[in-house]
């Protein structure tokens, strides 16, 4: 059970990060490129569907943490296991006191409708997105090597 939690936290997490680093290194760049300020609608619909995903993500990936670092508690990878959640719940407890603020703004976001400073708020939710991506590669790289 033990190691068959583990490869599940390492699954879920590693599938995160994956979405996380598409969006922070491809996906937001891509569409701030859009001719005409075209990126606003899609960003705005990311903001909504990706919100509506992620907090569960994020919250699950924090419980199968939990539930591995006391399932393994006292063995060699445990302080490994320990660290990786404590590293997921700093980038929960930083997407909701900064980053879903800014994303709950971006969702109500239109072409027609879009705050003089937009392009401040985008760029600030994507330098905050840069930092919160690599918290929770560290917390992969922590589960990965607590698996081997």
């Amino acid at each position: 059970m033990h190691n068959a939690l583990g490869v599940i936290a390492v699954v879920v997490v590693g599938l995160m990060v994956g979405v996380e680093f598409a969006v922070a290194v491809f996906v937001n760049p891509i569409l701030d490129r859009l001719p005409n300020d075209g990126g606003v609608q899609a960003r705005s619909d990311g903001a909504r569907v990706l919100g509506r995903i992620m907090p569960f993500w994020y919250i699950g990936s924090v419980v199968l943490g939990s539930v591995w670092a006391a399932v393994s508690r006292g063995g060699a990878g445990a302080p490994l296991v320990a660290a990786g959640t404590a590293l997921l719940v700093l980038s929960v407890v930083m997407s909701v006191l900064l980053l879903v603020p800014i994303n709950k703004r971006v969702a109500t976001w239109s072409q027609e409708g879009v705050p003089a400073d937009w392009k401040q708020q985008v760029g600030r939710w994507d330098r905050l997105h840069y930092v919160r991506v690599g918290i929770i590669v560290c917390a992969f790289a922590l589960f990965t090597v607590a698996l081997v």
